[in-house]
């Protein structure tokens, strides 16, 4: 069995990757330029004293086991930076409070609480640690800063420069999608880079976008399937960040470059850049996720939602995990949940197939045994309100 070392620490986790920063130090005006450079210069900043205030083999305190809650409560606590670079700032919203009219603090606060309420009410899952633990952003950081990123104990948005990006509020799955880095960083697997970095990336993702389309009562069929949407400014050729349905079509511009993203194996991009292409590569398991969602019908967070989370949370899914070895782990899953030759292993295994990777369980052989807390159905039991 494969313990997952809870005191693993990955690194700052930032919606815009580095090359995009890079293509627009290069091709952006002299302004644009200057707020890439600087954002840069900040999420290394960041990275370094992520490294220096967690080493590794310092673990973190254990935390109260899952299936002993009855009940959940969310909490959430918005601090405003006020253009400052420093924390926590001014607190400006807290649990249960009414809108501020600060269109950055309130959209915070929505994004924070529909991710909380997707992990309690569909997966049974007490905040991103399973523990209740405290949601706090902090809005309107630092100047014209093009970014958000989760750093291991908040989240955090810059406002965008207004030439190139909004606010980093405005999209409810890019605040989803970095949160789910905390989730996924709590389950211990999956270091930061090659394809266990990109499978960092992708689950991000998935369950970013199940937030959004939650959010918007979609199905899989209605739902854009983009990361980002909004984000983007008008004077910007594309759509979003990144595409789950069509990897390396989101954007193409003479500023940002062109969607590097591809959608299948046989595209894989070898790089050392961008901890070897942890949000290049992504979009090879994103458009298989896609592929599921939309096969099974429905909501994506029903199925094909608990198909990932349940692969998430197994104990075979190693810190250095390839894209085989997860589809093969979320076949298992599928098959475990809903019953070997269904039509969601079928969706599983057609999927795969249909970006690149063949699945078979041959090599993981393991008996599965599920991790304590998780629940194959919705709980019963919503969130009280406050």
């Amino acid at each position: 069995m494969i313990l997952h070392p809870r005191w693993h620490r990955h690194s700052l986790h930032c919606v815009l990757p580095p090359y995009l920063l890079r293509s627009i130090a290069q091709n952006g005006s002299s302004a644009q330029r200057a707020a890439a450079l600087r954002t840069s210069a900040v999420d290394n900043t960041f990275r370094s004293l992520r490294f220096v205030s967690n080493p590794l083999g310092q673990r973190s305190p254990g935390r109260v086991i899952a299936g002993m809650m009855a009940e959940s409560q969310c909490y959430r606590s918005i601090y405003d930076v006020e253009g400052q670079e420093t924390f926590p700032g001014k607190l400006v919203r807290s649990e249960g409070q009414g809108a501020t009219g600060d269109a950055a603090v309130d959209e915070a606060y929505d994004g924070l609480g529909a991710t909380y309420d997707l992990l309690w009410e569909v997966y049974g899952r007490n905040s991103i640690d399973d523990s209740g633990l405290r949601l706090n952003a902090h809005v309107h950081y630092g100047r014209n800063y093009d970014n958000a990123f989760w750093d291991g104990q908040r989240m955090v948005f810059g406002d965008g420069d207004g030439e190139l990006f909004n606010r980093f509020t405005i999209a409810i799955d890019v605040i989803g999608h970095e949160l789910s880095h905390g989730m996924t960083e709590d389950e211990g697997p999956l270091v930061y880079f090659r394809q266990a970095g990109a499978l960092n990336e992708s689950m991000s993702d998935v369950f970013g976008s199940l937030v959004k389309q939650r959010a918007l009562n979609q199905t899989a069929d209605k739902a854009d399937w983009l990361i980002g949407a909004g984000l983007l400014a008008s004077s910007i050729q594309g759509q979003a960040l990144r595409s789950m349905k069509s990897p390396g079509t989101a954007y193409d511009d003479p500023v940002l470059g062109k969607d590097p993203q591809p959608g299948h194996m046989r595209d894989f991009v070898r790089t050392w850049e961008d901890n070897g292409g942890v949000h290049i590569n992504s979009g090879i398991p994103n458009r298989a996720f896609f592929l599921v969602a939309t096969q099974l019908g429905g909501y994506a967070w029903e199925k094909a939602g608990h198909i990932w989370y349940e692969a998430l949370r197994d104990t075979r899914l190693r810190p250095d995990c390839g894209f085989a070895r997860f589809a093969r782990i979320t076949l298992m899953a599928a098959s475990r949940l809903y019953g070997e030759g269904g039509a969601e292993d079928t969706a599983v295994r057609d999927a795969w197939n249909q970006v690149g990777v063949p699945v078979t369980r041959e090599k993981v052989a393991v008996s599965f045994t599920p991790p304590q807390g998780v629940q194959a159905s919705k709980p019963s039991t919503r969130r009280p309100q406050a």
